[in-house]
């Protein structure tokens, strides 16, 4: 669902004032032209002047949800429509009970008074800036919220938008938890559980070596064991750690994510700003993307330097990783940015990707802290 956010000063004043010519034209041309076509409808010369009546509203309908978006930052998406014939009657009838046809035509008849109440709201705005820097962007505000209320989906399209997006999402997240068991389970396999495999085999021999009193072989046989096992320890530490940080838990995502770049090959710079500490399964899943996308960029990007920048508002976790690599990064269907879109959607999160070529390479996450 879109987010309601309060409008800047400035464009807020100047939609107040600019709208008003707007408002007055679309109520000269919507309401005659209605009233003409029911008046004639009896005559059949009515059908395509409703017609007529019924376009202009929409594209009328459409030009306020930009203008609003423009110049108000509130995103009003399009209805979805009761879909209609080729023919023209059929045009005529699907439109007439349709209900967003009616609620489109109500917005463009209201808009008038409204606009007059808005125009002068506008010009006091700007004789008197008390009222334009605390009055206004609330006059704003509300406007924004009728023209989502009348002009953007109703309330059934909502909710089904929102149980497509969890089914979506929860498919996505079923997805990345099967991928992550697979790849614990191919690092337990290919490392650790080879480390151990040696270290079993190393003593064995030691231990036959010792019927041949041959200190020196079972010592180097014991040193290699011992090292192995070092090393196996560390790759369980590793994965252990790549699942979920203690220090995570313990002291928090600066700690944290200071504690995983420090360990980079390339220079990182940290900025975390994230009070109050979101929620668990926000912190997991940027430890995890940072984690991820810093491996990758390591690995596979050519860059030498990289950032890592965490805030948050009061709704949403943002998460930013930039690098001076060469680009060309994508989100591609079983790739890992996709393992990684896939991660953030388990908790409704968003990730983005901006990598032209030559760099440089953004990966941004909108994780949200309430779901």
């Amino acid at each position: 669902m879109p987010v309601m956010q309060r409008p800047q000063v400035v464009r807020t004043i100047g939609f107040l004032i600019s709208s008003f010519p707007l408002r007055l034209v679309a109520f000269v041309l919507v309401l005659p032209t209605t009233v003409l076509g029911i008046a004639t409808t009896m005559l059949w010369i009515g059908i395509p002047i409703l017609i007529c009546a019924t376009s202009l509203v929409r594209g009328l309908a459409e030009l306020e949800r930009g203008w609003v978006r423009t110049m108000l930052g509130v995103d009003t998406p399009a209805p979805r429509r009761v879909p209609h014939g080729a023919g023209l009657l059929q045009t005529w009838q699907t439109r007439l009970v349709d209900p967003i046809t009616w609620r489109e035509l109500s917005y463009a008849l209201l808009a008038l008074p409204l606009g007059i109440v808005e125009f002068v709201a506008g010009i006091v705005s700007v004789a008197v800036p008390p009222f334009g820097i605390f009055v206004a962007p609330r006059i704003g505000a509300l406007h924004g919220a009728l023209t989502l209320s009348v002009l953007g989906p109703g309330r059934t399209a909502q909710l089904e938008a929102r149980t497509r997006q969890l089914k979506d999402s929860r498919a996505r997240g079923v997805d990345a938890v099967e991928a992550e068991r697979k790849r614990i389970e191919r690092d337990l396999h290919d490392g650790a559980q080879q480390r151990l495999v040696a270290v079993a085999m190393s003593l064995g021999r030691a231990q036959l070596k010792l019927d041949t009193d041959d200190p020196v072989a079972v010592r180097d046989l014991i040193g290699a064991a011992h090292a192995d096992a070092k090393l196996a320890v560390s790759e369980l530490r590793d994965l252990a750690r790549g699942i979920y940080s203690p220090v995570l838990q313990d002291r928090g995502l600066d700690a944290a994510l200071s504690a995983l770049t420090a360990r980079m090959p390339i220079h990182v710079d940290v900025e975390v700003t994230v009070e109050p500490r979101p929620p668990a399964p926000v912190e997991t899943t940027t430890y995890f993307i940072v984690s991820e996308t810093l491996t990758n960029i390591a690995k596979h990007a050519g860059a030498d330097r990289a950032s890592v920048r965490v805030t948050r508002d009061d709704d949403t976790v943002v998460v930013e990783i930039i690098d001076n690599g060469h680009g060309g990064a994508s989100v591609r269907p079983g790739g890992g940015l996709a393992g990684l879109a896939d991660r953030a959607a388990t908790i409704d999160g968003v990730l983005t990707v901006v990598s032209p070529a030559g760099g440089p390479t953004v990966v941004r996450a909108d994780l949200p802290v309430r779901w």
